[in-house]
């Protein structure tokens, strides 16, 4: 039996398979007119291929949670019944593969507003169809202009429209929600000292820079079923303490611990481990599997599930990874793009059970047997 390719239940839902897609930004949905931040065709294709290529849950991108929380003005967005309709299309393709459709609710704080990134990736300002940014302080991220520092009417806010968007999320047929609390967007600003200097309730000590993050994560748990997981996206260190040349004050894989044992306790069922994202000039040492350490300990040290993600493109390597108690699930983004049926290969190598549409398996089977 392959440990990468038996199902995994999180409360009462079980996911076929521990290989899923990782969230991608694809700034492709409408930028204006009645349908902006709806998913369009080349999202329902670009989500639904991943199922049929054996993904056991499908995570559609960074989804705003109002029009001013995306990074881009192409990104997806759930803060109406338009965009609500059109996700419906996309939950019921992705479950007729037999994957479990999820998504990354998300608010790009002092990130927001820029450009398409293989365009010029600058800033858009309100005059071109962009927006003001937001942060919990009036710290710029670097090369973009200095946002807007919150209010606490405005935290309150932005907590009741995450639980909008986690409702219109059920409603449109996902299974799964993850708060994206990673890579220097808003909620990942609140927790990172680097970009967090309020003094009042929501900064200061850590209990205070976890406040916006655990607010949230109670508002989303509220509105959603019981017997459906919540997900939650956490950058697992900013990567400057780990450089003994840079003096920033950073967030740290032990943060990260005390962050989930904090999360679990409030309802979250998996923490999806990822990192950085919160200063563009910090030294990452990258390779197979290098953020795999951070699932690995949070999962021992919290006895929450955790996914791991980043260069993971073998499926030997995957597999001793999950059979190993690393983590519980792989999530693969890149080598997903590149190969969108990597599990459906992935399972064959490992002499588990594939999952072709049927319209692909009997050609995938008689070929395989001759």
């Amino acid at each position: 039996m392959s440990a990468l390719f038996t199902p995994l239940t999180l409360r009462s839902l079980e996911i076929p398979n521990r290989v899923w897609m990782s969230p991608m930004c694809m700034y492709s949905a409408a930028p204006d007119g009645p349908d902006t931040g709806a998913p369009t065709d080349f999202h329902l294709t670009h989500l639904a291929s991943r199922a049929a290529g054996g993904a056991g849950l499908v995570m559609a991108e960074a989804t705003g949670v109002r029009p001013d929380g995306r990074i881009s003005p192409w990104d997806l967005g759930l803060w109406n019944d338009r965009q609500q309709e059109a996700f419906a299309r996309v939950t019921a393709a992705i479950k007729a593969h037999g994957s479990v459709p999820a998504i990354q609710l998300a608010h790009a704080g002092r990130k927001a507003s820029v450009d398409k990134p293989w365009l010029t990736d600058r800033y858009v300002p309100e005059a071109e169809g962009g927006y003001r940014a937001v942060a919990p302080s009036a710290v710029a991220f670097a090369g973009l202009p200095v946002p807007h520092e919150l209010t606490v009417d405005e935290i309150q806010q932005l907590v009741r429209d995450f639980a909008a968007s986690a409702e219109r999320a059920l409603a449109a047929g996902f299974q799964v929600a993850e708060v994206h609390g990673a890579h220097g967007y808003l909620i990942n600003s609140f927790l990172s000292p680097a970009s967090n200097h309020r003094t009042d309730a929501y900064g200061g000590s850590f209990e205070n820079r976890l406040r916006f993050a655990l607010e949230v994560v109670d508002a989303v748990r509220a509105v959603w079923p019981d017997e459906l997981p919540v997900f939650f996206r956490t950058s697992a260190t900013d990567w400057l303490t780990e450089n003994a040349e840079d003096d920033r004050e950073g967030w740290t894989g032990d943060d990260t611990v005390r962050l989930a044992k904090e999360l679990h306790a409030h309802g979250v069922d998996l923490l999806d481990v990822s990192s950085g994202g919160m200063v563009p000039d910090a030294r990452i040492l990258t390779g197979p599997g290098y953020q795999v350490p951070f699932a690995a300990q949070a999962r021992t040290e919290t006895g929450l599930p955790t996914g791991a993600v980043g260069m993971i493109t073998d499926p030997h390597h995957a597999e001793e990874i999950v059979a190993g108690g690393q983590a519980d699930a792989i999530l693969l983004g890149r080598e997903l793009l590149r190969h969108p049926y990597w599990p459906q290969h992935a399972a064959l190598e490992l002499g588990a059970e594939t999952r072709w549409p049927e319209q692909y398996a009997y050609v995938v089977r008689r070929r395989t047997k001759r």
